[in-house]
């Protein structure tokens, strides 16, 4: 599989990125043993880059991975923490939880954040400077689903890596649109950051429609690599062959691969704590309790974590 630079970190990655959050309990929820498996199989066939984050608790099937493979795969790991305290505690957990003493990229998760982040998260930000200083961060970086932070991002200079979310459809894309945010992420390849991509297949709308929605997203000058979430071998064996050129003519069961989040209204007690968290405004208040817009929902499962009553399930 091809392997390209990202940006200025001298960090050698592959075009297809494993993106860890399906397979763990914010959707799929798989046992241990079968989620180290899933990911065994990509690193085995290939991948060297694995997306996650401290939110997705899938730090527990990568260590496992990395133990039976024995590879080190470049890992990109995120934190929504705003304060300095909050992300170095972040930054130990990961570094823990894996058992490495140091990793390759960690974000200021911002998915919904607007353009104030800098100076919203400048304690946490700081912390990731600091912490690539110290060497046990390799580079610093931010992942959006912003337009405007996007833009934001590529005159950052504590910024190496940037992470946003691009599709052929434009769904999920926050303060500005397809074509713009298309501008936004020539601004970063310009100014020298790495960039990779999130939500290529529009939170799994896209996945009938696979190769033309790879097609349009490898057609962007200046993307690294895609992440892509797996939860089962036939998904992995899959992508393999679509990115090593073997474009293969049959996906996987669309059944299996399709998601629905639902709010079972007996249990929600009305917080709506689901609807400040959801980043791409999918969720409103409907008599009081939360109620998910499927058209728009991107299916991250960003909710699930963020309800105290368990009152979010995978349909």
């Amino acid at each position: 599989m091809k392997k390209k630079i990202l940006g200025k970190t001298g960090l050698e990655v592959t075009e297809l990125c494993f993106g860890a959050l399906p397979f763990g309990p914010l959707q799929k929820n798989l046992p241990l043993d079968e989620a180290t498996a899933v990911l065994c199989a990509a690193l085995e066939g290939g991948v060297n880059f694995i997306d996650t984050a401290q939110m997705y608790k899938t730090y527990a099937p990568i260590r496992e991975a990395l133990h039976q493979t024995k590879k080190r795969p470049v890992i990109a790991s995120k934190s929504s923490a705003t304060t300095y305290e909050e992300m170095q505690k972040a930054i130990d957990e990961a570094l823990n939880e894996l058992n490495l003493e140091e990793i390759d990229i960690f974000h200021l998760h911002a998915a919904r954040a607007g353009e104030d982040v800098f100076a919203k998260r400048r304690g946490a930000l700081e912390c990731l400077i600091d912490n690539k200083e110290r060497g046990r961060i390799k580079a610093v970086g931010i992942s959006t689903h912003s337009v405007k932070v996007t833009a934001l991002a590529a005159a950052q200079d504590g910024i190496d890596v940037v992470f946003p979310l691009i599709n052929r459809t434009g769904m999920g894309i926050l303060e500005g649109n397809r074509e713009e945010m298309e501008k936004a992420i020539a601004q970063c390849v310009a100014a020298g950051k790495g960039v990779y991509l999130m939500k290529v297949l529009a939170g799994g709308s896209l996945v009938g429609d696979f190769t033309s929605a790879l097609e349009y997203v490898r057609s962007i000058p200046g993307w690294v690599s895609v992440a892509i979430g797996m939860v089962s071998r036939a998904e992995v064996e899959f992508n393999l062959a679509y990115f090593e050129g073997r474009k293969p003519t049959a996906l996987p069961s669309l059944a299996a691969m399709k998601k629905k989040f639902l709010v079972v209204e007996s249990l929600c007690a009305g917080c709506l704590k689901c609807v400040d968290i959801c980043p791409n405004h999918a969720i409103a208040s409907k008599a009081g309790k939360g109620f998910i817009q499927q058209e728009v929902c991107l299916t991250c499962g960003y909710c699930i974590g963020a309800c105290p009553q368990f009152a979010i399930r995978l349909a």
